[in-house]
Order: C-alpha cells, then structure tokens, then sequence
C-alpha cells in the first residue's frame, strides 16, 4: 500500500490561495487579520529573496512579448511565444463614472497579490541596444476653448519604442496623430556672443531617474520596498503638490511606460502598499473595457485608480476621476483612462513584436 502524500510548498499553496481570493473570501475565524497579514508578508518576502535573476540571451530569435504580472500559477508561455494583455478590442469609456467606497479587501492585500504574481513572471529580454516597445489604449480628457466641462474622447491607440539605455532616439506613434521623435538630446539654440545670430545646437537630457526612466536604470531600482519608496519621494520632491500623491503617481507611471525586472515590480507594488491614503474599489474599468479590481488614491479633487485583472492580478490600465465638482466636470466624470496592452523588446524603432527581422 502506498502510503506517500503529496506536499506542497508555502508558496504553491499561497500561490493557489492568491488566485482564489479575488472573489470574496470565505471567512477563517481561526486566524486573525494581523496575522494572516504577517503571514503573507513573510512568504512574499521570502520568494521575492529567492527569485532568480534572469539574465537576457545574447540570441532571440523572436522578440518575447509577455502579459504585465502574469503568476505562474497562471502559465508562462515559453521564450519566444508572443503574449497579448486580454480583451485588446478598444472599447470606449462612459464620460462619467462613480468613484465608489473604499471597500474590503483592503489595497495592501491587493497589492500583495499582485507583487506575488509579478514576483513569478519571465523576466524582460531587451539589451541595451533594444527598444522597449509599449502598446496601450489612452483617452484624456479636454476643455472647450470658450470654458464648460471636460469631455472625453474614444480611445486611441498608443505606441512607443524607447531607448533600453536611452542613448538612442525613441519614437512615439499615437492614432490620428503625426509620429514624433524622442530624442536624447534637446533642441536649443546658443549665442556665440552678444548680437550673434543663433545657431542651432543640443542639450543632453536630464540624466535617468523615477521621473526620466530608461529600461536600464528601472532595472538597478532597489528591490527593498521601503527603500524604494525613498528614493520615489526623493526623486519626485521638487513637483509640488502632496507628496504621497506624487509617488503614486511616480509608480504608476513606472508600472504601466516602462518593463521592469520581476523583483523590481514586486517592490513597486509592496512599496506603494506603503503609501498613507491608498484604498480599494470594487470595480473599475480600462480604457479597453476590462474590469477589475482598482487600488485608488485620492488628492486635490481627482482619484487615480490602478486596475488589476480580478483573476490574474496583471496591471490593466489607470483611471482619473474627478471626486469633486469643479469647472471641469461633475463628480465622477472621468478625465483619463489608459490600457496596458503589450510590451516587448524589439531592434530598431517601428518594428513590432514578432515581424521579420524584429
């Protein structure tokens, strides 16, 4: 008679648990919060300790495109397989919305969640010499000229190939729009001396930080959270406004315009887990129409939700909304929505994901 019994590891079992708990969860009197709390906090540490660092192969023969914090409990796809976010069909989003209560679960359980599945997610591939391509839906809101509220147009298709190390010219490819170049060198104009005639030159921008990141210097950010979330309020200081809005903001923007390392994004999120005011809403969609679970932070008047993927925990997209009625708009109206659909290394700029010679 066999009498073996399988095991399971702390993180197999929390792995299957996290997916299982985006729906409401049974409640487990034994164990209380603060504990429970602790208990995943220390199995997330641990595996984001244990990672391994993946380095980037030196021969690809297809450019790897993966989904934005995708577990492996919900299965990486192989090198070379290109992955796309779900539902990438443009669907437009309602003018107006409700901002809603903050609710259970609470945002660090949230953002835990997704830590622990970016945690386990394939490594970016680009080399310096690469581009990392970005594929996104945006819609922001505008004013009319002679004043009245903000409306928002239908989505449109974004992309944008950025300079891995930043010492390339990128490029930025918006629908209805003409294409524009990003260049890491500004165009100015000098004077020799006083009556000269000017003479058109370049200036060196600013070197890489939180606010002006390449694909390289997001992947030497520190992994420790508390650290991380330092050196965001450092680097966001002199933008004004509340500081804790400021880095949210900041991660944000690293979360959805750049392809971090796995242990960087984990830190990303454990780090905005840290942020004074961040809650929960219950529902909340993209700019592609994908609902999900949001984490929101609110200052001077607007609400920037982060949605997730109820099921897999991937970073979807954000939203703006008004939380008070100003001239801009009535409570609720919404003034920009955006949709993370794809990202990727590619060799030049214009090249996309899985074209011949990309």
């Amino acid at each position: 008679m066999n009498t073996s019994r399988e095991t399971h590891s702390p993180l197999d079992e929390l792995l299957r648990g996290e997916l299982t708990e985006l729906l409401p969860p049974p409640p487990v009197p034994e164990i209380e919060p603060d504990r429970e709390h602790a208990l995943r906090y220390a199995v997330l540490r641990d595996a984001l300790a244990a990672a391994p660092a993946t380095r980037p192969r030196t021969r690809r023969p297809v450019p790897r495109l993966v989904r934005i914090a995708v577990p492996v409990a919900a299965g990486a796809l192989v090198a070379g397989v290109v992955v796309l976010a779900p539902a990438e069909t443009p669907a437009g989003p309602s003018g107006r919305v409700s901002t809603g209560q903050p609710q259970a679960p609470d945002a660090g359980r949230v953002l835990s969640r997704a830590a622990l599945a970016a945690a386990g997610a394939p490594a970016p591939d680009a080399r310096p010499q690469d581009f990392v391509y970005v594929k996104s839906l945006v819609a922001h809101a505008g004013r009319p000229a002679a004043g009245g509220a903000a409306t928002l147009p239908p989505a449109r298709q974004r992309e944008v190939w950025l300079s891995a190390d930043g010492s390339r010219t990128g490029l930025l490819r918006e629908a209805g729009a003409a294409d524009s170049v990003l260049s890491p060198r500004l165009p100015v104009y000098e004077l020799d001396h006083r009556g000269a005639s000017p003479r058109p030159s370049t200036l060196e921008a600013a070197p890489p930080s939180v606010a002006n990141p390449t694909h390289t210097y997001v992947a030497t950010l520190p992994t420790d959270p508390a650290a991380l979330l330092r050196l965001v309020r450092e680097e966001t200081r002199g933008d004004g406004g509340d500081a804790d809005q400021r880095a949210f903001r900041a991660i944000g923007t690293l979360l959805a315009e750049t392809w971090a390392p796995p242990k960087v994004t984990a830190a990303l999120y454990e780090a905005a887990a840290r942020i004074p005011g961040v809650t929960v809403l219950p529902s909340a969609e993209d700019a592609a129409g994908r609902e999900g679970v949001a984490v929101a932070r609110t200052a001077d008047g607007e609400q920037t939700q982060w949605i997730f993927d109820r099921s897999t925990s991937a970073f979807l997209g954000e939203r703006t909304v008004l939380t008070e009625t100003t001239a801009a708009g009535r409570r609720g109206t919404v003034l920009g929505v955006s949709a993370v659909l794809a990202k990727a290394a590619v060799a030049r700029t214009g090249d996309l994901p899985g074209a011949p010679g990309a």
